[in-house]
């Protein structure tokens, strides 16, 4: 069993009585060098001092325990006591000005701006009354200014060192939000790729088994190729799935991090669409221009989404994909059938359709009516 080691003394003071404990031991320190002259004998003055002079220097000392909290009140009691003390018929000839000095010292570290100017006034006052030569008016002046000015570099390198405590905070913050964001925005990119995927794979698969009971019965060949689409459009599907989950898992694989779908796909998509039966047709116009990474993502999940909303929702018998080039690419994906709705619906194919448009700088429109759906996305083209 391993006994803990004990905390240092400091560590069990309670956090709240800390400044007062520190601020004793400062004020016994300075006691201590106040009564050095009266302790130690010396010729000029035989004898001992007066009671009085034990218990103003006192007064000139432990008020600074209380420094932080009531700084003007404690420079007030230390002034009143050395008064006292330079009244008395004996007092000793060393100075016992040190507790003012600290008082004035904490006053700039920690009081407001009228406490330090009250300071500032005491210290005039007293260097030009209080004393009996100018030199030591002049000792009084610069040592209380002095006092003064280190206490306000104290305060402002302790300001300084809260503000730069503050910003890092922020900035922690800050990069802790961007974070947060980025990984919704990355789940939320998965969420879009993985129901695009398996969207479009099922819904492959549905026509396809749909028909394939007819087509076992009357045309075993079209049976044969039903079920060879339903395995390709499995396969398809584990392949993607592999590639956006190996995402989330960081995978390095090379065979499960196969390079995301591009514009050159879409054909193969169009493809697959066809094998269900329904007529597919692809056609491009203008010059190819050259997209971004993310575009030639979002063009290929474009299409794929608009032709699952085919293969679900239209009944259609027909649709045709266009790209046309020019300084962007305009996608088309129009049907016959009877499915009718918007980008600004709940579905979540359409949102996904606009939010990846939107993702890459471009737009997307859908509409819908007797005459069959349409699907129309814009992406920018990279200047050459």
């Amino acid at each position: 069993m391993t006994v803990p080691e004990p905390k240092p003394w400091w560590d069990r003071v309670p956090v709240g009585a800390r400044p007062y404990v520190a601020d004793a031991g400062v004020a016994f320190l300075v006691l201590a060098v106040l009564y050095m002259p009266l302790l130690i004998p010396r010729p000029e003055q035989p004898g001992p001092f007066s009671p009085w002079a034990w218990v103003l220097m006192t007064g000139a000392s432990l008020p600074l325990i209380f420094r932080r909290r009531f700084p003007i009140l404690c420079l007030l009691a230390i002034y009143v006591s050395l008064i006292g003390y330079n009244t008395l018929d004996r007092a000793a000839s060393e100075p016992v000005a040190w507790g003012m000095l600290v008082a004035l010292y904490s006053i700039a570290w920690v009081g407001r701006r009228s406490q330090r100017t009250l300071a500032i006034v005491l210290v005039a006052v007293t260097s030009l009354i209080s004393v009996k030569s100018p030199t030591t008016a002049l000792i009084g002046l610069l040592t209380g200014t002095g006092a003064l000015v280190l206490g306000t570099i104290a305060q402002r390198r302790e300001q300084h060192l809260r503000d730069l405590a503050y910003r890092a905070g922020r900035l922690e913050r800050d990069r802790e939000a961007e974070a947060a964001r980025a990984v919704a925005t990355e789940r939320a990119r998965i969420a879009r790729d993985m129901h695009d995927v398996l969207a479009h794979a099922v819904s492959l698969m549905i026509v396809q088994a749909e028909a394939g009971p007819v087509a076992v019965r009357r045309m075993p060949d079209r049976a044969e190729k039903a079920f060879d689409a339903i395995a390709s459009a499995g396969r398809d599907a584990m392949t993607q799935l592999r590639r956006t989950l190996g995402i989330l898992k960081e995978e390095q694989d090379t065979g499960v991090r196969a390079p995301q779908p591009t514009v050159a796909a879409i054909p193969s998509l169009v493809a697959q669409v066809e094998e269900t039966g329904l007529a597919a047709s692809y056609s491009v116009s203008g010059e190819p221009g050259r997209l971004t990474a993310d575009a030639e993502v979002a063009a290929f999940r474009i299409v794929q989404e608009a032709l699952t909303n085919t293969l679900k929702h239209a009944a259609a018998t027909k649709v045709a994909v266009t790209l046309g080039w020019g300084d962007s690419l305009m996608i088309t994906v129009r049907d016959d059938g009877t499915g009718a709705g918007t980008l600004g619906g709940s579905g979540n194919g359409l949102i996904g359709i606009r939010e990846r448009a939107t993702a890459c700088g471009g737009t997307a429109s859908a509409s819908g009516g007797a005459g069959g759906f349409t699907v129309t996305a814009t992406l920018p083209v990279v200047a050459s």
